[in-house]
Formats: structure tokens, C-alpha cells, sequence
């Protein structure tokens, strides 16, 4: 790559959208599930899950992946690269792009997958178990791989530039659009990026069970309800979103300005360890992703929430949320009630909802819960679409075991007299 910028942070773009959702596939689909409340939650089918703890989930339903993924590919890879590659071809075409057009070394892959292609792992050791190692199949070395689906991706569209795998659980989506800046910043003049995940399978689902964070509720309606004083776990859910990401200069040059929203802000931190004096890193990290933004609190006009539904963390995310906006100064949001939490897909489908709450000027209800805990004083969403003029918007995500995220988007970034940012 030749394009090196020297000079500060560089803005991205996200020009194209890719949703391979339980809500729905594609971007209206899925913004008319989200805004009317339909959900995508229901009892798991994939497998007889009868004998389970957990028996709903958020499932990516009426996909005929045949006729969204090349048949060879089909065989050898797994449930969770099908959809990738389904959402990454939406989301090139929504941006308008023919990667055949840009040089193959200035276009970049990076996803984010918090557990690999477990379906294809399990269908593979059911053979070797049952049938012995010689009936085990050659793309087992590379399907189950966490980064199985950036390298799909990248050999499908011929994105020779550098190339990565975020895996860092629920807060892996944004994370990668804090990877795809950086690459921005080496010269990449696009990145596919955003993530999917699919662990709706005996073995996925059992390597879930011990964090003890799932919602055993037979109630669909019921079955998750963060920041509610009956919260008690979460859906799990498959899908994401594959976005687009443009350096915002070339973006507009080629006539496309700042598509539906640009990455304005991006910081991460860590949890301590249970038990440490050290306070959580949800409130620094928002506040360091909106100085690099240069925004203040009150800029703000939607937060859209990780939403654990566990009782200590729903607490933990609302104080930090009432300490830096003010208690119940901002409106807050989780449409992920309606799909389930999806792990390395989660926090991408959130951008994703989050650009069309920016581009319809309407910030999208929490289904599900109806009282506030004690000690949750924020002003979260119910009921009906609250419309409102929506310029920034922050996201939040959290991962099993610590990781912490935090992006602000805004609609446009302010240009010279030259176009340039």
C-alpha cells in the first residue's frame, strides 16, 4: 500500500450494510422488524434442544444460502461463514461497489467471531467418534478457525490487504470497526468489516451454559429483560452484520459523501478481576471514545446499550451511562431483545440499527422489559419508536470475561473548502 496518511486520526465511512439478522435478512426487513417490535426470539430448531437449559434462541431463519453463497463453498465452511459471505455481498453492493474496480492490495478484511465455526466442528468429531479419522474432512483444519470467514471473504472478493479476526466476545463488532480505522490509517482505502456468529448447535450451545448468563425462560416475551427488575439472563442468538468502511476522503470523491454515518469515536478497556478495589471499565471507556470524538455527554442523542440482562451487570452499565450523560439525560436502547445477544455479531448489528436511527431520525424501542430495577435511572425506550433528530449516537458492548467498547458515530464529519477532513 502506498496511500500512508501522516497525518491525525483518519475518519471512516460505513457506506454499505449487509444484515443476515433473526429480525430479518436485509437492511429494511430488519429495521421494520426492529421499529415495529416483531421478534426474532423463538424455540430453538436447529437441533432438539428439549434436553437443554436454555430451549429459545434468536435464529436466522429462511435462508436458502444457495443462492447467496457459491455452491463450492457451501461444503466447506461452516453456518457461520454463510452468512458472512451473504451479508459482505449485501453490504459491497448497498455501497455500490465492484471490488474489481479498486486495487487488490488498498482493500482490507476484518471480522469479529467469538467462537469459530462450531456447528462444523461438531459435525466432524460426530465422525470421527463414529466413523474413525480417515471419514474426517480435509476442511476441518481451516472451517472451525476464527478467521475462516475474513479469509472467505477475502479470497471472494479478491481483498489482498491486511487481513484480521477480532475475538473478543460481544465486544468483538466493535472492535473490528476500531481495526478497520487503524487499517484506514495504514492506507486501506476500504474495509469489510462487522462480524456474525452461529453457536446454535448442541456443542456451541453447551460451551455457553457455563458462564451461567443465559436465560433458561420457556416465555418468549419474557425471557430477556435487561435493566428489568425480573432480568434473569440473556437469549442467545446467530447473525450480524457485514459493513462497508471507507476512508471518508475517497468515499466522497466517488460521489457517496459519508454514506449512513461515519466512526467519529472508538475506545476499549478491561475489566479488573472479581474482587479488585479498581472500579469496571465501562464509564472510562465511554468517556475516552466521546474526547476522541470531540463531543461532550450532551452531544449525544441515543445510547444504544450492551444490555446483559444479569442483575450486577445491567447496574454496573446503567451507573456508568447515568455518571457520564446524567441520570436519565439520554435515551437509551437495546433492540437486541428481539434477536438475542450475538456475540461476535451483536455490537456489528448494532451499528447497523444505530446508522438507521440516524438516517430515519428514530430512536427504536426495548422490547420486553417494563420496570426499571432499583439503581437503573436511565430513560430506556419502551413501548413505541421515540422520532427525534439523532446526529451522534453511542455504542456499547461487553464480552464474556472483560472486554469493554465503546464507538460514536455521527452523520458527517465536517469538510474544507477542498473536501478534504
Amino acid at each position: 500500500m502506498s496511500r500512508r496518511r501522516d497525518h491525525g486520526p483518519t475518519t471512516i465511512a460505513l457506506t454499505g450494510l449487509g444484515i443476515v439478522a433473526p429480525t430479518g435478512v436485509g437492511i429494511e426487513e430488519h429495521w421494520a422488524s426492529v421499529l415495529t417490535g416483531r421478534t426474532g426470539v423463538g424455540k430453538i430448531t436447529r437441533f432438539d434442544a428439549s434436553g437443554y437449559p436454555v430451549r429459545l434462541a434468536g435464529q436466522v431463519a429462511d435462508v436458502d444460502v444457495t443462492g447467496l453463497v457459491p455452491g463450492r463453498l457451501i461444503p466447506q465452511t461452516d453456518w457461520w461463514t454463510h452468512l458472512a459471505l451473504a451479508g459482505a455481498d449485501a453490504a459491497l453492493h448497498d455501497a455500490g461497489i465492484d471490488p474489481a474496480d479498486l486495487p487488490e492490495y488498498e482493500m482490507a478484511v476484518v471480522t469479529a467471531s467469538s467462537s469459530g465455526g462450531t456447528e462444523f466442528g461438531q459435525r466432524e468429531i460426530e465422525r470421527l467418534w463414529h466413523d474413525g479419522p480417515s471419514h474426517v474432512g480435509a476442511y476441518q483444519s481451516i472451517a472451525w478457525f476464527y478467521a475462516a470467514t475474513t479469509g472467505q471473504v477475502s479470497i471472494r472478493h479478491g481483498m489482498r490487504g491486511p487481513c484480521g479476526v477480532l475475538a473478543c466476545e460481544q465486544a468483538g463488532g466493535l472492535d473490528a470497526l476500531g481495526q478497520a480505522r487503524r487499517l484506514a490509517e495504514a492506507g486501506c482505502r476500504l474495509v469489510v468489516t462487522g462480524g456474525t456468529d452461529a453457536s446454535l448447535c448442541p456443542y456451541g450451545l453447551v460451551a455457553q451454559l457455563p458462564t451461567g448468563l443465559l436465560s433458561t425462560s420457556d416465555e418468549i416475551a419474557r425471557a430477556y429483560l435487561p435493566f428489568d427488575v425480573a432480568a434473569a439472563g440473556y437469549v442467545p442468538g446467530e447473525g450480524g452484520a457485514i459493513l462497508v468502511a471507507e476512508e471518508l476522503t475517497a468515499a466522497r470523491r466517488r460521489g457517496v459523501g459519508a454514506g449512513y454515518g461515519v466512526l467519529l469515536g472508538y475506545a476499549a478497556g478491561f475489566d479488573p478481576p472479581p474482587g479488585s478495589p479498581r472500579p469496571p471499565a465501562l464509564r472510562r471507556t465511554i468517556e475516552l471514545a466521546l474526547a476522541r470524538a470531540r463531543l461532550e455527554p450532551s452531544d449525544v442523542d441515543v445510547v444504544f446499550a450492551d444490555a446483559m440482562a444479569d442483575v450486577d451487570a445491567d447496574l454496573v452499565e446503567a451507573q456508568a451511562i447515568s455518571a457520564v450523560f446524567g441520570a436519565g439525560r439520554v435515551p437509551v436502547t437495546a433492540p437486541k431483545t428481539l434477536t438475542g445477544r450475538l456475540y461476535g455479531g451483536g455490537a456489528a448489528l448494532d451499528v447497523a440499527t444505530a446508522l438507521l436511527a440516524m438516517r430515519d431520525g428514530v430512536v427504536p424501542p426495548t422490547v420486553g422489559p417494563s420496570e426499571l430495577a432499583p439503581g437503573c435511572d436511565i430513560d430506556l425506550v419502551l413501548g413505541q419508536p421515540r422520532e427525534r433528530r439523532v446526529r451522534h449516537v453511542v455504542v456499547l458492548a461487553r464480552g464474556y470475561g472483560g472486554f469493554t467498547s465503546a464507538v460514536v458515530l455521527g452523520r458527517d464529519f465536517p469538510t474544507t473548502t477542498d473536501g478534504s477532513v
